[in-house]
C-alpha cells in the first residue's frame, strides 16, 4: 500500500488532467537522445530481464504446481497493471511540478521529492518520498534475491528461502554480495547515481534482445510446455514486443555515435 502515495502526490500536485489524458491516449516525444534514453530505460526497468528470471524462479520456491498457474497469472497480471497505473501518477506529478518551474537540477531522489514541494505542498513532497523509499526497500530485497536464485540455479544448487545459510552457503552469499556492492556504490562520494541508473536500465532493455528469443523458444516448446505451450497469439504479442524493444535501442545506438 505504501505505493499509493505515489497517487495521492499525483492528485495533490493538481495536474492538467486533461493534458494528462491526451498524453497517455497519443503519447509522443522528441527524436533524440535523451528522450530516447529515456524511453529505452523505461523499457528495461518495466521489462527487466532479473524480473523474468525471479517470478519463474519465485514460482518454484513458493512450490506452485501447473494447477497453481492460474493464480500466479493473476498475480503477475495485477501487478503488472498497478505498475502502470503508479508510473502514470508518478510522471503526472512530475510533470505537473518539476516540469512545469523548469526543474533540471535533479541528482538524486530525494531531489524530485523536495522539488514538488513549491507547487504541491509538504505533504504531497513527504507522499513522494515515502514512495521512493518503499520502492527502494523492495528493489533491495526483490533484485538480489532474483541475482541469487539465478546464481544458485547455474550451480545446481537449492536456491530456497526456507533453507539456512549453512544449507544454501552459495545462495545467501550471491544476495549478500550484490547487497554489499551496491552499497558501496551508492555511498561513492560524488557518484552520478541519476546516470548511472538511466544506463543501468538502458543495459536492461539491450540484454532483452539476448534473453527474449530464448523464453519465446522454451514457451513454444510443446514437449516441454505440454497444454502450457505458448500459443500462436502469444507467439505474435511476444515477437512483436521484441521487435519494437529491438527497433528503440537500434535507434538509441545510431543517435549515441552520431
Amino acid at each position: 500500500m505504501i505505493f499509493a502515495t505515489y497517487v495521492v502526490s499525483g492528485i495533490l500536485a493538481h495536474p492538467h488532467w486533461g493534458a494528462a489524458a491526451r498524453g497517455l491516449a497519443v503519447p509522443s516525444m522528441p527524436l533524440t537522445r535523451t528522450a530516447l534514453l529515456t524511453a529505452v530505460a523505461t523499457v528495461g526497468t518495466t521489462l527487466a530481464p532479473w524480473g523474468l528470471a525471479f517470478i519463474q524462479s519465485y514460482a518454484v520456491d513458493k512450490r506452485l504446481s501447473p494447477k497453481d498457474l492460474r493464480y500466479e497469472r493473476i498475480d503477475v497480471a495485477t501487478g503488472a497493471v498497478m505498475t502502470g497505473v503508479i508510473g502514470f501518477f508518478v510522471v503526472v506529478a512530475c510533470a505537473a511540478t518539476i516540469h512545469a518551474r523548469g526543474g533540471t537540477d535533479i541528482h538524486g531522489a530525494s531531489d524530485a521529492a523536495v522539488a514538488l514541494r513549491p507547487l504541491a505542498g509538504h505533504l504531497a513532497s513527504t507522499l513522494f518520498g515515502a514512495g521512493l523509499v518503499g520502492a527502494a526497500l523492495l528493489a533491495a530485497s526483490v533484485l538480489p534475491l532474483s541475482t541469487a536464485y539465478s546464481v544458485a540455479e547455474s550451480f545446481g544448487k537449492d536456491a530456497k528461502l526456507d533453507d539456512t545459510p549453512r544449507e544454501a552457503p552459495l545462495f545467501y552469499g550471491a544476495y549478500a554480495g550484490v547487497v554489499v556492492v551496491a552499497v558501496i556504490l551508492v555511498l561513492l562520494p560524488g557518484a552520478p547515481l541519476i546516470p548511472i541508473l538511466f544506463l543501468s536500465q538502458a543495459l536492461n532493455a539491450v540484454l532483452l534482445l539476448a534473453i527474449l528469443p530464448f523464453m519465446i523458444a522454451l514457451a513454444r516448446d510443446r514437449e516441454l510446455m505440454g497444454a502450457h505451450a505458448l500459443t500462436r497469439t502469444g507467439t505474435v504479442v511476444t515477437s512483436v514486443t521484441l521487435a519494437l524493444i529491438a527497433a528503440c535501442v537500434v535507434a538509441l545506438g545510431v543517435l549515441a555515435v552520431r
